[in-house]
């Protein structure tokens, strides 16, 4: 399932999508269909910046659910399941003494204000190594260096560090020694991420309450707002949520 999941994300890229057609039109033997394939790959290409497009799906994805209020009284809860995602990879921390987040990095941020407001929450922090070729550094063991430079006790903190999926985080997170999933838990994560996250949660039996984060889009975007870069990682970000909901649905895991 690891591989798939890579797969999936290569194939969501809308990028690869323009380069398969150019590759078509430059293998093309006629002079018509190559014409028609690099207008296609250049319309698809233009069409990517135009970002309304991209939020729209975002929104619809981010809006499914909704979190307690900031202020929210929190004593219900026995802690907080931070998932990762929030951490550069391995690669780019080696050679360097500082902590590297990267565009999801409320996932890692916001559940330090929870933690100082609720000091009797514990926060439970799930994964392992994301990446294809493996680094042997964890993003647990990342994530650790991050929140013992923000000072946070060592008896607060639990770290799950093999999973690879978020059906491995709910898997392998409820089968660590003193976690019960039954008991009423918030599940923290990038808002686009949050429906396939949760059902795959409620499935493997946690009580889990949604605590959505990072959002990527917010109730409207100007017609004018256009970025070849920012859109085309938008459509990536939506598109693969939509196919990896799918897959899961498929495999039975939500």
């Amino acid at each position: 399932m690891f591989l798939a999941s890579k797969l999936l994300s290569f194939m969501t890229q809308p990028l690869v999508w323009v380069a398969v057609l150019l590759l078509g039109a430059l293998l093309s033997k006629a002079q018509q269909r190559r014409r028609r394939l690099g207008w296609a790959a250049l319309v698809l290409l233009l069409l990517q910046g135009w970002e309304p497009l991209p939020d729209a799906l975002l929104r619809q994805l981010q809006a499914q659910h909704a979190g307690p209020a900031a202020n929210a009284d929190l004593k219900a809860f026995v802690g907080i399941v931070v998932l990762g995602g929030a951490l550069e990879p391995a690669s780019i921390w080696q050679g360097h003494d500082q902590v590297a987040l990267n565009e999801a990095a409320e996932r890692m941020t916001v559940p330090l204000a929870l933690l100082r407001r609720n000091p009797q929450l514990r926060l439970l922090f799930s994964g392992g190594e994301g990446e294809l070729l493996a680094q042997g550094f964890s993003e647990a063991a990342r994530a650790k260096i991050f929140f013992d430079s923000m000072g946070l006790a060592e008896r607060q903190i639990i770290y799950e560090t093999n999973s690879r999926t978020s059906y491995e985080n709910a898997r392998f997170s409820a089968a660590l020694p003193g976690v019960d999933p039954k008991q009423p838990w918030l599940l923290l994560t990038s808002a686009w991420h949050m429906p396939r996250a949760l059902a795959t949660f409620s499935k493997a039996g946690w009580n889990v309450t949604p605590y959505p984060v990072d959002f990527r889009t917010g109730s409207s975007t100007p017609w004018t707002q256009y970025s070849l870069l920012h859109g085309a990682a938008k459509w990536q970000l939506g598109l693969h949520e939509l196919a990896g909901l799918l897959a899961y649905r498929l495999a039975g895991r939500t």
